[in-house]
Order: structure tokens, then C-alpha cells, then sequence
């Protein structure tokens, strides 16, 4: 009896495989906060092809950035004992198809969404793939990390409105760049050794873990504040403050866990809670949109 082939080496199972490469699951993080600009600058749902467009756009860049970064981080990925499972599930040809097949569709769904998307989908480009490479240079690469996924609601507010002029897109883009700087800094907590040997750079390992815990205290809570500021410049109500107001408390609990300095809790801290805070910060502004209409 012929054996049952291998998962891997099915088309299903290697499209799992690039998924994880490219670490999909974690779209959950900039997706909503696209989303929550999206709904806020057209007052509700707009169009269905510009829904679309931005959600192909998202799709795209985000692959391109991860792919990318595999690519930048091969060699320390291999050497990482957390990482070193990365590179056996897609070879360097792979990630540099979807670096430049996704730049394209990128490009292609910025211009035909409008001018100043398709104008400023260079500089998007910069952001997104930059960061891999600022890890090599200076001990703030968590900094850009947070501006890459801060130019999503930034680029669906242009989607929709066709321009940057009001307040609301940079108070939310300040917020989610803080938000991304703090949450990325417990995340690296868990490479400090490995950073060190290798010659990395992040703040953890040049600073130390009870300063970068800091860090990050002070920017979730800047981070709230500036959501809360977007709240106020885009006239929400009671929907988008009862939704705040629990994105606090798993803020507060991401910084109780991320103090524990377990791997497991860290995690935690990383995916789990800050689902919650993009999705519920998501929710709460669909449901204040809905209640004016």
C-alpha cells in the first residue's frame, strides 16, 4: 500500500509553509488599525474597490517587508536557536519572488487607487524594507519597526480621502508607532544573549532588559493617550471609549507579562494581547460609526 504523502510536500502544505515564513498570522497587528482609518475617513464603509485595493495593498507590502526581512536576517536566523527553523521553510529564491512579486502588485494597487497613494507608495516601500536593515546600524530598529506598520492608516486615510491635511490619520499613526515601538522592545527581550554574541542591534541588548521594560511602559502609555487623541479629532463617543478603556487593560496586562521574563508569557504578551487591542480598538470604532448613522 503506497504510503500517504507528506503535508510538505503537498501544494497546501508548502503554501502553510510560506505562510509561516512570512509569519501571516501576524497581519492581525497593522491590519485593524488600517481599518479603523479606512472606516474614520469615509464615516463608514467606503466603496467596495477601495476596500479591496487597500486591503490588497496591505497584503502586499506586509509580505514584502517579512519576506525581506528573511532575507536580511538568514545567516543570524540559522545561528538563533528561537529563528533557526525560519530558512528551512522557503529557500532564498522563494522570499526574493515574494519580495518583488508583492512590490509589484503593491505598486499596481497603489496607482489605481489614486495620485497620492500611487505618489507615495516610494516612500511606503522605504519604510516596509528598511527596517530589516536599521538592526545593523543603530539600537532603535523596534523605532522602525513602529513607523513601517504607522504608514497603514496613514495609507488607508489617503486611500479614502485622497489626502493627509486633518489631524486624525497622524494622531492614530503616532499612536500605533508607539504602540509597535513598546511591544516590540518586550519582544526582543527574548534575543538579548543571542544579540549580544552576534552583533545585532537592539535596545534590550545594548541598554538592558529593566531600561528597555521601561521603554516600553512609558510608550504604551503614550500610545493610549494618543489614541485617545485620535478618538477626540475624529468625534467618537461612548462606543470608542468603553473599547479604549479595555485596550488599556490588556496594555497593563501585556506589561505585567512581559515582566515575568518568560518566554511563554512574553509570547503571550506579544500576539495575544495586542490582537486584542487592535481588534477591540477595531470593533469600537465600527460600532461608533454604526450608532451615528
Amino acid at each position: 500500500m503506497a504510503s500517504a504523502p507528506s503535508p510538505r510536500g503537498t501544494v497546501l502544505g508548502r503554501a502553510l509553509q510560506t505562510l509561516e515564513f512570512i509569519k501571516f498570522s501576524h497581519t492581525i497587528f497593522a491590519l485593524p488599525f488600517a481599518l479603523v482609518a479606512m472606516l474614520t475617513a469615509a464615516r463608514g464603509l467606503p466603496p467596495l474597490r477601495v476596500v479591496l485595493l487597500i486591503l490588497v495593498c496591505m497584503a502586499a507590502a506586509r509580505t514584502a517587508a517579512m519576506a525581506f526581512n528573511r532575507i536580511a536576517d538568514w545567516e543570524w536566523d540559522k545561528q538563533n536557536p528561537r529563528t533557526a527553523n525560519r530558512s528551512r521553510l522557503a529557500t532564498k529564491r522563494t522570499a526574493w519572488l515574494l519580495v518583488v512579486g508583492s512590490l509589484i502588485v503593491f505598486v499596481a494597487a497603489a496607482q489605481a487607487l489614486n495620485p497620492l497613494c500611487f505618489a507615495l507608495a516610494p516612500a511606503a516601500i522605504a519604510l516596509v524594507l528598511g527596517y530589516s536593515l536599521s538592526k545593523r546600524f543603530t539600537a532603535f530598529p523596534h523605532f522602525f519597526l513602529g513607523l513601517a506598520l504607522g504608514a497603514a492608516p496613514m495609507g488607508a486615510w489617503a486611500a479614502v480621502r485622497g489626502e493627509l491635511a486633518s489631524g486624525a490619520p497622524w494622531a492614530l499613526m503616532a499612536a500605533v508607532l508607539c504602540w509597535v515601538f513598546g511591544f516590540d522592545l518586550i519582544y526582543a527581550t527574548l534575543d538579548v544573549e543571542f544579540d549580544r554574541r552576534a552583533g545585532v542591534h537592539s535596545f534590550p541588548a545594548r541598554y538592558g532588559i529593566p531600561a528597555a521594560l521601561r521603554l516600553a511602559g512609558v510608550l504604551h502609555l503614550a500610545a493610549w493617550g494618543l489614541f485617545l487623541l485620535f478618538g477626540c479629532r475624529a468625534g467618537f463617543g461612548l462606543p470608542y471609549w468603553i473599547g479604549l478603556g479595555i485596550a488599556a487593560l490588556a496594555l497593563v496586562q501585556e506589561q505585567r507579562l512581559s515582566r515575568t521574563g518568560e518566554v511563554g508569557r512574553i509570547n503571550a504578551a506579544f500576539f495575544q494581547v495586542n490582537a486584542v487591542v487592535g481588534l477591540v480598538l477595531l470593533l469600537a470604532t465600527a460600532a461608533n460609526l454604526w450608532l451615528l448613522h
